[in-house]
């Protein structure tokens, strides 16, 4: 299958603007794209998608003092459902309490692509390898820009820096990942780690690697990650903050791909919204909208419809 990425590509038209000298300092994109613009379909135009179970790991257990309702798993669905049903393309998420263990799963077999937020665990794989404070500047410099920017060259040098497909799928394996593997061959104009399947388990997982004690990670180089994630420039940072509350910190990573096949769009975002002693891991993956807008506002539709059963934003 053939595909065109446009990972690097600055979201100009979206409510939070890109400065003119960040826009100066962004990597030319691989290929030219018209710029991204929320929008939606009109109605005759919409597909609906497929609607599988919604499913979660129903918990009530005692924290403290504290008694906790298991997820509603049944009114998160029928309301992603309804939401989805007048939109196209295929969406699977996932949330997890990390402080609690509370979670929710929507159409977790699905198994799609990452994009760019596969150089997340890039970083990851290559501190197993170096930890931060030995890593040459000039490779410090890659997974800034990598990260911050969504630099796609900075990737694939790391890309190879951390043994390519079968580096990062050991890596994976370390940080407790099941269904992500890296894409093996010669992958010529393409990015391979942008074209690796994952699962939102596996989303979550990694995303708990970052916080967790029990990492393979040590923590000053978790937070080296945790540190570049909170600050991807602005028109980079859409996705799952969208359901942060006031004060909250937002740890995230996009990526979004078009398919030359299909001229359908991959949108994702993953990372973690902290606040209240509280770390939420979420992962929104979708595959299918008809512009990279048009699959953000799916993204951020789904992570505010699914976070408003785990918590209320203070008034």
């Amino acid at each position: 299958m053939v595909i065109a990425l446009a990972l690097t590509l600055p979201l100009v038209s979206t409510p939070r603007q890109v400065p003119a000298a960040i826009q100066a300092a962004l990597p030319v994109p691989e290929s030219s794209q018209a710029p991204i613009v929320r929008q939606a379909l009109p109605e005759h135009e919409r597909a609906r998608p497929k609607v599988g179970e919604a499913t979660t790991g129903k918990i009530e257990q005692i924290t403290g003092t504290e008694l906790l309702a298991a997820v509603p798993a049944k009114a998160i669905g029928k309301r992603l459902d309804r939401y989805l049903a007048g939109r196209s393309g295929t969406v699977t998420a996932m949330v997890k309490d990390l402080e609690t263990g509370r979670l929710y799963r929507y159409h977790p077999g699905e198994r799609l692509i990452t994009a760019s937020s596969a150089k997340v665990q890039i970083l990851m794989g290559l501190l197993l390898k170096t930890p931060w404070k030995k890593l040459p500047a000039d490779v410090r410099h890659d997974a800034e820009i990598m990260i911050r920017y969504s630099d796609n060259h900075a990737a694939d040098r790391l890309w190879l820096r951390v043994g390519g497909a079968p580096g990062f799928t050991e890596a994976g394996r370390k940080f407790g990942l099941k269904h992500t593997q890296g894409v093996s061959g010669d992958c010529v104009d393409l990015y391979c780690w942008g074209i690796t399947r994952t699962s939102v388990d596996d989303q979550i997982r990694l995303m708990q690697a970052l916080v967790s004690g029990k990492s393979p990670l040590k923590a000053k180089d978790r937070d080296h990650v945790l540190g570049l994630m909170g600050e991807v420039i602005d028109g980079q940072n859409w996705g799952i903050g969208v359901a942060a509350c006031e004060g909250d910190r937002v740890a995230l990573k996009n990526g979004w791909l078009k398919r030359v096949s299909t001229k359908l769009w991959a949108t994702i975002s993953v990372g973690l919204i902290r606040g209240d002693g509280h770390d939420y891991a979420v992962a929104v993956l979708t595959e299918g909208s008809p512009e990279v807008g048009y699959g953000i506002a799916t993204v951020e539709g789904v992570t505010e419809r699914i976070m408003e059963s785990f918590r209320k934003c203070r008034a």
